[in-house]
């Protein structure tokens, strides 16, 4: 649990290093501060209301308390243990088996799950999956992952400017040198570089909540059995790609990546490997 609150620090750190950098290189502090800005008013509204936006893109409705009361005895329960408020809890009607937890804090939260993980897991299964959930409130991982966007916008709009600036005459430094290439070079790569270290941080904090919410239920091998099935759920599920833009931003909320088209490298996946997800939860027994 340490070393992945560690690592998030430290790529949080590098992060903002990448952000100084090339903004220093885009010519001073006037530029970096409206990119910051715009990133941060973008993102402000993606961490306030970005759970209504999801729980309206997928048809989520609120979950029934009398046909599936034994998901809010657990929730009840998980959220006792955890000295959590009880978050709202939402039903999707659709096939995919998955769940995603969203809200800016613990007292503005709700865990969604489908009619396809409530078919296909058994109580002590779903049980898994909701402290997984619960534990990405808990962690603040959605506070964290808003930070990170803001900085990786914020770099991107720099580069945006950067190139143009190219564009219309080149870049020189401070001291009057033509720095045209490496002004280019930089804001080619590092709006890259600055992506796949917010992707590391999402992997980082699905890591972080597997192993918060296996401590909460007391029952590593539960979400790891919960995993194997929905890993092999979403393999046979008809959709594999994302249907617009905003889809595949919501996509990093769900426990298992909802979509069968992975893309080719798991440098770019939100999520961690499964396999190494299963392995980790199945170690938590032997020590």
């Amino acid at each position: 649990m340490f070393f992945n609150q560690f690592k998030t620090v430290l790529l949080l750190g590098i992060l903002s290093s990448l952000f100084l950098g090339i903004g220093y290189v885009a010519g001073g502090s006037n530029g970096m501060t409206i990119a910051l800005i715009m990133a941060f008013a973008m993102n402000f509204v993606t961490y306030f209301w970005s759970d209504k936006l999801v729980l309206m893109m997928y048809g989520a409705k609120p979950l029934d308390t009398q046909k599936h009361k034994f998901v809010h005895d657990i929730m009840h329960d998980l959220c006792s243990r955890g000295g959590m408020p009880m978050p709202k809890l939402w039903y999707i009607d659709s096939d995919m088996a998955n769940a995603f937890a969203t809200g800016r804090n613990p007292d503005h939260a709700s865990v969604a799950v489908t009619r396809g993980i409530l078919n296909l897991l058994d109580e002590r299964e779903l049980r898994g999956v909701l402290a997984h959930e619960l534990s990405h409130v808990k962690n603040r991982d959605i506070l964290i992952g808003t930070v990170a966007a803001v900085i990786a916008s914020a770099i991107g709009y720099v580069a945006f400017m950067i190139r143009w600036s190219v564009l219309l005459g080149g870049s020189r430094d401070r001291e009057g040198r033509d720095n045209t290439m490496a002004a280019l070079v930089m804001a080619i790569f590092v709006p890259l570089i600055a992506t796949l270290i917010q992707l590391a941080i999402s992997r980082s904090r699905e890591y972080l909540a597997d192993e918060t919410g296996a401590r909460c239920c007391n029952d590593p091998l539960a979400l790891a059995s919960a995993l194997e099935k929905l890993h092999h759920g979403v393999k046979f599920e008809p959709q594999t790609e994302p249907e617009s833009a905003a889809q595949a931003s919501m996509a990093s909320l769900f426990i298992v990546y909802p979509f069968s088209g992975r893309g080719i490298l798991n440098l770019l996946s939100t999520h961690p490997p499964m396999e190494k997800r299963i392995a980790r939860l199945r170690n938590m027994v032997n020590k």
